[in-house]
């Protein structure tokens, strides 16, 4: 754990028992990288939204914080890229370039456990692979956190501004 991805006012999971999260750990509110979990609440609310670009500001500016190699990286790297595919296919109503960037995801999140930091990459991989055949598979497609889509609150999009 490093102290510079301590964030003491981040709540446990609402549901589950994801990776990152121990109950017996007192930093963070028992999350490894508490930083994580803020970025990861705040980033999955605003793709919910469909505020792709915020959502991808608040998986970058934390994705920062971790060298490369470490599952931390990967996985937020994996989520600034689905943030980005997302933006890609409804802004810009550019299929290819949302595969392009769903693949890199891919690759990023291979690897990743299933329930990280609440995230239910598991869907998220199954969704991003179904949308390289058919992009209509965004359509309506929420992201899984604690086992719940959760949408924005004014909240989230001032965290985003703020890390931007």
């Amino acid at each position: 754990m490093d102290d510079h991805t301590l964030d003491h006012g981040v709540g446990p999971p609402t549901s589950g028992d994801p990776t990152g999260w121990r109950a017996d750990r007192g930093e963070s509110n028992g999350w490894e990288h508490g930083t994580l979990r803020k970025a990861v609440l705040h980033g999955v609310r605003l793709y919910n939204a469909g505020a792709f670009h915020e959502s991808h500001d608040c998986f970058e500016s934390e994705w920062y914080n971790y060298g490369s190699g470490t599952t931390e990286s990967a996985f937020l790297h994996g989520m600034v890229q689905v943030a980005a595919g997302a933006y890609k296919h409804f802004d810009f109503e550019n299929d290819d370039g949302m595969r392009s960037l769903f693949e890199t995801a891919l690759q990023y999140l291979q690897g990743v456990p299933h329930d990280y930091y609440g995230v239910d990459a598991a869907d998220v991989r199954r969704t991003l692979r179904d949308a390289l055949a058919d992009p209509t598979a965004l359509e309506g497609w929420r992201i899984e956190l604690d086992g719940t889509a959760p949408e924005a609150t004014e909240v989230d999009f001032e965290y985003a501004e703020r890390v931007a």
